[in-house]
């Protein structure tokens, strides 16, 4: 593993926990009070987010993207809610 992918790693994480961090939709549109909904759909947009910026790392580094099931996007999808528990404890369960 080199450094980029530690990086990627390490971008993830704060993705994964930036939605519960902020009462404004994706840091930009102000909301009164952002609700769960709006958290989820900005964890969603996130994600996709850093699966792209993972396919140009990958493509970079490697020279071609290796073809992908839905194992993998069911595990990485189930591993990035998992990097945004931190941010859900401390927003619903920590924070009073």
């Amino acid at each position: 593993m080199n450094s980029m992918h530690l990086v990627l790693i390490l971008l993830t994480l704060l993705a994964a926990n930036l939605p519960w961090f902020s009462e404004r939709l994706f840091y930009a549109v102000s909301l009164k009070n952002k609700h769960l909904g709006w958290r989820l759909l900005e964890l969603v947009v996130f994600y996709f987010v850093i699966g792209a910026v993972a396919y140009f790392v990958e493509r970079s580094s490697m020279g071609q993207v290796a073809p992908q099931g839905w194992q993998f996007y069911a595990t990485t999808g189930a591993l990035f809610i998992v990097f945004a528990f931190p941010g859900f404890v401390w927003r619903y369960l920590w924070r009073k």
